[in-house]
């Protein structure tokens, strides 16, 4: 009597697995279409990229990691705990300022902007200045700045630092007028700038002053709309490293 062929148990993967495959796909595209690059902290993504440095590149295995080694930076993230939550608090400032300030950013009265220095709050010139005068125009400024004092004095940026720079184009003052030159002229806009912000509640004692005339342009001062841009007076809050 011939013996019945043994039916293969195993050996090969379920076509279950290519339904599944499919599913994690979509949930992924899913997460994806959700995510939000505004919502990313600065701070925590450069602790993230720190933390997975090296990883899988055959470096480090089984309890290497804890070892002298590529990987013994790691221990250096849990010192920087105080620091990420306080650039947590820096990364909601923004979006607060931004929210705060939307119609002036709409109109190019107020433009807010990150780099080195921490966040920069841009207030145009044209705006909150008559020509060639260190006179704030408070009359159509106020709720601008009292707004500014207000987002200054929040949680969020408690113990915070700040600086008023004050710019100018690269068009010369009148020797016969109140200011001898653009240093003179940037620096009293600074000044006028912080005595409001403190009349409407800012501690003076958070903040620095400073003038750059017209050495820090950030458009062509060969055109009308460039040299706009370049008269301007930046409240910056301080990263903590430019304090």
């Amino acid at each position: 009597m011939a013996k019945k062929p043994r039916k293969e148990i195993g050996g090969g993967t379920g076509e279950w697995i290519v339904t599944y495959s499919d599913m994690v796909t979509l949930l992924l595209c899913f997460f994806v279409a959700l995510f939000d690059v505004t919502d990313v902290d600065i701070t925590q993504m450069q602790v993230l990229i720190s933390s997975m440095n090296n990883i899988g590149m055959g470096a480090s295995t089984g309890g290497n990691t804890l070892s002298v080694g590529k990987l013994a930076e790691l221990g250096n993230t849990v010192s920087t705990l105080p620091s990420m939550e306080k650039g947590r608090l820096l990364a909601t400032a923004k979006k607060k300022a931004t929210s705060l300030f939307q119609p002036e950013i709409k109109s190019n009265k107020v433009r807010i902007s990150t780099d080195e220095r921490g966040i920069v709050i841009s207030l145009a010139s044209d705006a909150f200045f008559r020509p060639a005068s260190a006179d704030v125009n408070i009359e159509e400024t106020r709720t601008m700045l009292v707004r500014l004092a207000e987002l200054l004095k929040s949680d969020e940026l408690s113990g915070r630092k700040f600086r008023i720079e004050g710019h100018t184009d690269a068009t010369s003052t009148d020797p016969a007028g109140p200011w001898r030159s653009n240093w003179e002229l940037s620096t009293a806009r600074s000044l006028n700038v912080l005595h409001y912000l403190t009349d409407f509640g800012a501690d003076e004692r958070r903040f620095q002053v400073a003038g750059f005339a017209d050495t820090v342009p950030i458009a062509s001062n060969d055109t009308e709309e460039g040299r706009a841009y370049n008269r301007r007076v930046d409240i910056i809050i301080l990263d903590e490293a430019h304090l």
